[in-house]
């Protein structure tokens, strides 16, 4: 088997890191498998773009797509699904490719478009309505060319891919309803690295010596951005109730690909200052650290139907580390696990006492002592590779 995966996001991009490298790995395991073309779609218009895995790769080989970001916007998106799906086919035709797969909605697109230039199946796995999400988060407008393409493009993914992995149960119960077979839809939740996120004592320490936290203080933890899908301003206000909620105690630390000076900005508006925060741009690999100091953490996420479809997989990293989530309502599967069976809670803003109870919560599960074994039962259980092992076993072979 000849494989092209498709990856949407840049080769250095965290999603990219956290998602996509693990899927390749289990990929190159397979022993059907002889060649594997990843392709990424680069925005930094850079000449020489490097493959780096932190696995021994004897499979990949690492072709670059270059997205022309210098152009407005609607353009580049032209470009992009206008060119790439040519440069695919030309991949497909020159390696013998056989078999398509696209990491997400919008790489599915491409991978219709190439699999319908080629002749050659597709599958698209972390398929969610994209569509959707951008139109409920105020990113796209009903009327946008991206959302009207996109939305039809995922009709075709439905229709036409030989394999659907939705990344949250939901989902898959949503697309039988609609009419895709049952025998060609498995979910993989958004999996993580157990090994790699599971919490250390020692380097918790370390990491709150760093940070100048004491030993007493409950450190609240948000990893990502603010806006789009998720929260922002009121992202702010959420920090600043748990703040009050654990008074003179309270830590917080954000990492986040957003401007630092404007966040810091944010946090003094609402009365935090640095003297309680941390805020920074951290590698993917120095996230586990991070975790390691903190008690607990924040996703919020902004509420929306297709919400429930998602699987973020920051909650699956929080939970690796044994942190309770405040989560919002409404989100994946995760709401619903986290309901009844533990590992955080969820708040809903539209019930202004929401998150105050969900921080009592929070409040007393960090009390027991061996909460985060309890709350890293939840990632081992729901969020572990095997998900993705057997999908793949069963489209792919063994």
């Amino acid at each position: 088997m000849r494989i092209l995966f498709i990856g949407f996001w840049g080769i250095s991009d965290p999603l990219t890191t956290s998602t996509t490298m693990p899927n390749l790995q289990i990929l190159q395991g397979i022993s059907t498998v002889e060649t594997i073309v990843l392709a990424t779609v680069e925005r930094d218009e850079k000449e020489d773009i490097q493959f780096t895995p932190s696995f021994t790769n004897h499979k990949i080989v690492f072709r670059p797509l270059i997205s022309r970001t210098k152009q407005p916007l609607l353009l580049n998106k032209i470009d992009d699904f206008v060119r790439l799906p040519r440069e695919l086919a030309a991949l497909v035709r020159q390696y013998d490719v056989d078999t398509i797969i696209g990491r997400g909605a919008m790489a599915g697109a491409l991978a219709y478009q190439t699999s319908k230039r080629t002749g050659v199946r597709f599958f698209v796995e972390s398929f969610e309505p994209h569509a959707d999400y951008m139109l409920d988060s105020g990113v796209w407008k009903a009327y946008d060319p991206r959302y009207l393409f996109q939305r039809r493009w995922e009709e075709k993914e439905k229709k036409l891919a030989k394999g659907l992995m939705p990344v949250a149960e939901n989902y898959r119960r949503k697309l039988i309803e609609e009419g895709v077979p049952a025998d060609r839809i498995m979910t993989v939740s958004c999996f993580v690295d157990l090994q790699k996120f599971a919490f250390d004592a020692e380097r918790r320490q370390q990491m709150r010596r760093q940070l100048d936290f004491p030993n007493e203080a409950i450190v609240g933890i948000y990893v990502g951005k603010f806006g789009d899908i998720y929260y922002d301003a009121e992202a702010f206000d959420i920090f600043r109730a748990a703040a009050d909620h654990f008074p003179d105690r309270f830590r917080l630390i954000i990492l986040t690909p957003n401007p630092i000076e404007q966040v810091k900005a944010k946090l003094q508006a609402v009365g935090l200052n640095e003297t309680n925060t941390f805020v920074t741009k951290a590698p993917h690999r120095e996230v586990p650290a991070y975790l390691a100091a903190a008690d607990f953490a924040f996703a919020p996420i902004k509420p929306a139907e297709c919400r429930q479809y998602c699987s973020p997989v920051k909650v699956g990293e929080y939970w690796a580390s044994g942190l309770p989530v405040l989560l919002t309502e409404g989100v994946g599967d995760d709401s619903a696990i986290i309901k009844e069976e533990g590992g955080g809670a969820v708040f809903n803003l539209e019930r202004p006492t929401s998150v105050g109870d969900a921080l009592q919560l929070i409040e007393q599960q960090i009390a027991l002592p061996d909460y985060r074994t309890r709350v890293r039962q939840l990632a081992e259980q729901h969020r572990s590779i095997e998900q993705a092992k057997q999908a793949y076993t069963r489209f792919f072979g063994t």
